[in-house]
């Protein structure tokens, strides 16, 4: 670890990302050049082990509003945004606060980086935490989904982005006071198109270690 973060607690970095403008790299960097551990699919098998849910439950549930309200929950055990342990129904709240219990879990262990799963939010009164936000121009992002595989063509790259957005604005708005991408709801953000996921990485490490340390 960074000599001059040592003598800090435990801290988390949580990422929020528009589809395509290379939110996983960037963590994944930021994570590797200040020496602590990264999470985002991850951390549903973490949640998964912790609470004995299938793993593809969390996933079913991952970055989803609730499909019903947990009020009505004796009336939907049928429904398809349930889980079980054992015979034991689960919501898809309950398994939203299992996964926070693993996000506390794991910033006990280590200082991290969380890419989405509204742990900016999840976290503000535990630890230390510095929220970023990363966008990027469309044309960026398409280039970056087509690179990587996820679609063939500009058309499928648009809805697949503009999907994959509502979904995350939309959960990260349920559970948190707060609005997914608005500027006021971080401390730092970025358009990543502008310094690449090297620089812009470098960026938030420099930020981090301003803020961690005044």
């Amino acid at each position: 670890m960074n000599e001059d973060l040592k003598n800090n607690r435990n801290y988390v970095i949580a990422i929020g990302r528009q589809f395509g403008c290379g939110g996983r790299e960037v963590g994944q960097r930021v994570a590797q050049l200040l020496d602590i551990n990264y999470f985002d699919k991850q951390l549903l098998l973490e949640a998964s082990k912790a609470s004995g849910i299938n793993a593809e439950m969390f996933e079913a549930a991952d970055e989803r509003t609730p499909k019903f309200f947990p009020s009505l929950w004796p009336l939907n055990l049928a429904m398809a945004g349930s889980a079980f342990v054992g015979e034991t129904p689960m919501s898809d709240d309950s398994i939203y606060n299992a996964q926070c219990q693993v996000m506390k879990d794991l910033v006990d262990r280590k200082s991290c980086v969380i890419v989405g799963r509204t742990a900016d939010y999840v976290l503000r009164d535990y630890c230390p935490v510095i929220s970023v936000f990363l966008h990027a121009p469309i044309d960026d992002r398409v280039k970056r989904i087509i690179e990587r595989g996820d679609c063939d063509t500009r058309e499928a790259a648009e809805k697949r982005a503009d999907k994959a957005n509502k979904l995350r604005a939309e959960y990260y708005n349920f559970y948190t006071d707060k609005l997914w991408g608005h500027a006021e709801s971080y401390d730092l953000c970025i358009d990543s198109s502008l310094l690449g996921i090297e620089g812009t990485s470098q960026l938030i490490v420099d930020f981090v270690k301003r803020r961690l340390t005044e």
